[in-house]
Parts: C-alpha cells; structure tokens; sequence
C-alpha cells in the first residue's frame, strides 16, 4: 500500500486545481428570476466589469473569470449597452453574452435598473445615441433647472424603462425620471404604516435607497426594511456596508476592509447615527413600498446566506451563530450587515 501513497498524493494535488477552476466557471449562477440587468459603457474595460459583477455577488470571484475573458476576447472591446443576463447561467455563459454583444432593447428606449446610482445614469445618458446631452451642467445646475430642494441628485429618479425621442434633451429625460420618482414617493408617502421613524419622504426614499441595495430578492425588502426601521426607532446603528461603500467613492475596490468600517465619512453608518445624509442609490417603487410598510417582528440583524437570501436573526447571540455557519467559515475577514 505504501508504493501507493506518493503517486496518488500527487494525483490528488494535481487534481483538486482542476476541479476548482470547473466549478468557478462552470457552476450555476444565482441570478434574479427576471434576469440581471448589466450596464456596460463605452470604454468600460474588461477588469472593471469584472469587478463589478463580483462585487454585486452576481460571479463568486474575480481573477478566473478576467483570464477567460481577455484569452476569449482578443483584441476586441467590449459592446457598451444593457445587458439582460437570463438564468441558467454559469460564468462563461454569462461572459460570451457581454463577449458576444447581445444588448437588449431599441436605441429608442432608455432603462434605468434599480440600484443604479446617479453618476452611472448620467453615463447612461451620455452614451445614448438619441440623446442630447448636457454635459455642462453640474449637479448643482441639474437640481435648480428640475426644482428640487435636495442637495444632491441621488435617488431622486424613477428606474423604469422609457422611451426616448430622437434628439431629446438630458434635462428633458431626467425631468422625466424625477416628475415619476417624486410621483411615486408621494402615494407611497400618503399611504404609509403608522409610526415611522422618518421626518420626511426624503428620509423615506434614503431608507428605501439602502433597501435596494441590501437584498435582490423581491420578499425580503419589507423585512430588512423592518430591522432597519427598529434599529433607527431603538436608537441603535444602521451598520449596513452599501452605505460604507457609498461614502468611499471611487476609492472602493471591490472589497470592504476593516479600515474602511472605521473611516469616518457621512455615509459610515458604523460611525454615524441615523440615516445618511442623501440617498445611495436610485430606488424603485418596491423598495419605496418596503420603507415605508416594513414587516413588524423581532429581527435586528440579517446576514447572506450565500445563496441571495438572508438570514435574520432578533439578538447578537443568534447572528453570530449565524455569521458563523454562513460566512465565516467562507471568508474570514466577511462584514455582514448590518451588525455583525
């Protein structure tokens, strides 16, 4: 038995890589019902889609999917336009889509995806072929020409899709998004539960923005929504990484570190009380409907299962258990939000 030792020790280090690199590529992706939308601007590069969809959870890592890519790819440049990313797909199905340049939808119509913040919808808009744009209006310039008292744009748009008539004005769409989003913002107002903890809608669509970027699961809005409407109304910290994220700009890479819990910023509601001064991102009506009719229960923390879901838990003792079973055992340097 001993002569057999060293040549399947050998065989099995040559061959658990193999099987490792099948399953990153070749496994099943978890992607929405309804598919994954992808935004992909002229001059994005390979990397930086890459990272993004690794970053929203949509592919498990990074480093495999770039060197399929840029071996498939060659020479060519990736097609700027949304993408519907539909299941089943495994991650190379998903990158010959991009590769292949299989966009949805006419030039004549513009979709805004939830979630989506307002330096990417001003991309967006300055990509689209009937549109005009107005590249030389600031944010400032863009709120006094839509009204709005806000201090930044952030939030303040209806995803949707529209259409778009040839030559149309920046302005005259975002004018559009906003009249719809304001619209929005205030039958849901109008209709709202009782004994919110919110001063305003504003504060309303700033709670609905970190919803949407919490969870992609349509039935877990209103219960996240819950925890962190207990935790503003027991005076306790949000803790929720999108909005880390959001506060470190373009300085984020991808991957939250310690450090970037502790830097202070407005957004770093590790550190700040209450909500964050603006909205993240741009929410949709579900996510309005969720902050402001959240689920009543116990729950005061939540942590990703891995699979899109959350488990939520109603005290410390439980989320740690649960933080324990679902992503320290992943990655040990995981932050769950909030309150892990």
């Amino acid at each position: 038995m001993k002569r057999w030792r060293w040549p399947l020790l050998l065989f099995l280090i040559s061959f658990i890589p193999v099987v490792a690199i099948y399953h990153s590529l070749y496994s099943r992706l978890d992607l929405p019902e309804g598919g994954y939308r992808l935004e992909i601007a002229r001059g994005d590069s390979f990397n930086s889609v890459i990272d993004r969809l690794a970053a929203e959870g949509v592919i498990p890592e990074r480093w495999l999917p770039r060197v399929w890519l840029r071996l498939q790819a060659g020479n060519k440049s990736l097609h700027p336009g949304v993408f519907l990313l539909r299941p089943p797909q495994n991650t190379v199905s998903l990158l010959r889509q991009v590769l292949q340049g299989n966009v949805v939808g006419s030039a004549s119509r513009l979709t805004v995806v939830e979630g989506m913040a307002w330096r990417d919808l001003r991309r967006q808009l300055a990509i689209h072929e009937l549109v005009t744009a107005a590249g030389e209006l600031d944010d400032a310039a863009i709120l006094r020409e839509l009204g709005a008292s806000a201090t930044t744009p952030e939030g303040l748009f209806a995803p949707d899709t529209y259409d778009i008539a040839p030559g149309e004005s920046e302005l005259s769409v975002l004018r559009r998004l906003y009249q719809r989003q304001m619209r929005i913002l205030d039958e849901e107002w109008g209709a709202r539960a009782p004994d919110l903890p919110y001063a305003s809608p504003y504060e309303a669509l700033i709670m609905a923005s970190i919803v949407e970027k919490e969870t992609g699961v349509a039935h877990e809005r209103a219960q996240i929504a819950g925890v962190f409407v207990r935790r503003l109304q027991i005076g306790m910290r949000l803790q929720t990484d999108p909005t880390v994220i959001y506060g470190m700009g373009e300085s984020y890479e991808g991957r939250l570190r310690r450090a970037d819990l502790q830097r202070m910023t407005p957004y770093n509601t590790y550190r700040i009380n209450g909500l964050p001064p603006s909205p993240i991102a741009l929410p949709g009506r579900d996510a309005i409907h969720a902050a402001l009719h959240p689920l009543p229960g116990k729950a005061l923390y939540f942590v990703a299962r891995g699979d899109g879901s959350h488990e939520f838990s109603a005290t410390l003792a439980e989320h740690n258990r649960a933080v324990e079973r679902y992503q320290k055992r992943r990655r040990a340097d995981y932050r769950s939000a909030p309150g892990s």
